[in-house]
């Protein structure tokens, strides 16, 4: 089996992995390999060595050439901080064009999309392009950015439990691949605006009643959220029989999403199983085998080191074997398969570095301000997640201490991590967080019209920008009333 680091990681391999449903992260590569054993010293004259960094959230390429300077792709973070400025997001190109590379591998027959909300640009574009996968998008302005940066409409999917008329009309203008239905409102405006020449494939995103996923926020498979339709009260059932009375409408397959970071393979399995029952009850119903199933994607990555992390590899083992079994059961034909990872490929090849602008000890807790927070990062306060920073651009001198890394806008919950920091943390150094690529930029916002920080992609010891920094004067340009 291969493991996502194994299939990325350009040097040393790491200890094998367990087949288990979550894949833990990656043991950390020790600092000291590049370094000749020094000569025998007294117990007198010795000094304690800084402990290896724990560097296995971060991408595979990330390195520490010398205590307290981590690089990714070979480029310093410090060096990026003093070209692009900070906040700033450093993207691995080589981690993101790997992650794409293990998914093709482990699902060879499969079609696999990239979840384009989580982290979307140009070049993203380019690179999942270039690597074989498709493209999952949820409005207008993602659709746009894609094609017009060359990618095959045709292998693009458009979501949405709300599209708006211009979302489906730019759809069907550029001719996207598929059309997934999640509202019955949507057959007959869909069906409009083709008008009596044009045909277009869809799908239909059923409820399948499977609860997954790390927060009540990000659960979308069970009955009491806002996304598909339901089976159990028929809702889907009458959905797809309205669209198989659409001439111009195609129906290729079902989909479903049950959630986001999500760890263990059991939910995927079990709807795999309720999926192909309905499948086998529109065969009886309809008469109709339907080639595509679609389970969208949701598989969750390690935040901080010792995490779990979804295993592609054992998720595709488990899912087929369970698909054909279940076909095999209902006398159905083996659809053709399709995956939705976003968060998966693009959040571990991205970190975020910030400067500390101040540091405040209030009774019993210290509180680290960066020059961001949750205008670049609004998942802590959306969702309670955790991340794992580290200072940037000089080793510590004091013991790791708890911490609250907090931002700079007002508001009380603007806290990015409880964390552990070198007790000399001041203003003026760096902070990089890990895991930063997916669901930041994505949800940025301009809060305090402050701008969002700029995208630098890292790969073969270069770094380029990829997006600029939105600047005031941008959000001034916005303003046009007086």
């Amino acid at each position: 089996m291969t493991t996502l680091h194994e299939a990325v990681a350009p040097v040393s391999a790491t200890a094998p992995v367990a087949a288990t449903d979550s894949l833990p992260a990656t043991a950390p590569v020790a600092a000291t390999d590049s370094v000749p054993a020094a000569a025998p010293v007294t117990a007198a004259d010795s000094v304690a060595a800084p402990a290896p960094a724990d560097l296995s959230v971060w991408p595979a390429s990330a390195t520490e050439p010398s205590p307290g300077d981590p690089a990714v792709a070979g480029v310093p973070l410090t060096e990026i901080a003093d070209r692009f400025g900070t906040p700033v997001y450093v993207v691995d190109e080589g981690e993101v064009r790997g992650r794409c590379r293990v998914y093709r591998q482990a699902f060879p027959d499969a079609e696999v999309l990239y979840a384009a909300k989580a982290f979307l640009c140009r070049a993203m574009v380019n690179w999942t392009a270039e690597e074989g996968l498709g493209l999952d998008v949820c409005s207008a302005g993602e659709l746009e950015l894609a094609v017009t940066a060359g990618f095959p409409p045709e292998r693009i999917v458009l979501h949405g439990n709300a599209k708006s008329p211009q979302d489906l009309e730019t759809a069907l203008r550029l001719g996207v691949g598929r059309i997934v239905i999640d509202s019955p409102s949507e057959i007959a405006r869909l069906a409009a605006t083709l008008g009596p020449e044009r045909r277009q494939r869809v799908m239909v995103r059923v409820v399948p009643g499977v609860g997954a996923g790390a927060h009540d926020k990000i659960r979308t498979g069970t009955e009491d959220q806002k996304f598909g339709l339901s089976v159990s009260d028929g809702h889907a059932q009458h959905a797809i029989t309205r669209i198989l009375d659409q001439p111009q409408l195609e129906l290729t397959g079902l989909h479903c999403h049950l959630g986001s970071q999500i760890t263990s393979v059991k939910p995927y399995v079990t709807a795999v199983r309720r999926m192909v029952g309905l499948m086998a009850r529109l065969r009886d119903q309809h008469g109709l085998a339907l080639p595509e199933l679609d389970l969208g994607g949701g598989h969750g990555i390690a935040y901080r080191p010792g995490e779990p992390a979804l295993d592609p590899a054992v998720l595709a083992r488990r899912v087929h074997a369970e698909l054909a079994a279940a076909c095999a059961a209902a006398e159905l034909p083996v659809p053709r398969l399709i995956i939705e990872p976003g968060r998966a490929i693009a959040g571990p090849a991205g970190v975020a570095v910030y400067h500390v602008l101040a540091v405040k000890r209030t009774g019993a807790r210290t509180f680290v301000a960066v020059d961001g927070g949750m205008s670049d990062n609004p998942r802590p306060a959306l969702y309670g997640v955790r991340y794992a920073p580290r200072l940037v651009g000089r080793p510590g001198t004091e013991p790791l201490t708890p911490v609250t890394v907090v931002g700079r806008h007002c508001e009380a919950g603007d806290v990015l991590a409880e964390a552990e920091l070198p007790g000399d943390v001041r203003p003026g150094d760096l902070l990089a967080v890990p895991v930063a690529g997916a669901y930041q930029l994505s949800m940025a916002s301009a809060y305090n019209l402050v701008g969002r920080p700029p995208v630098v992609a890292v790969h073969d010891g270069r770094a380029r920008l990829l997006v600029r920094r939105e600047s005031l004067a941008d959000l001034r340009s916005r303003d046009v009333g007086v």
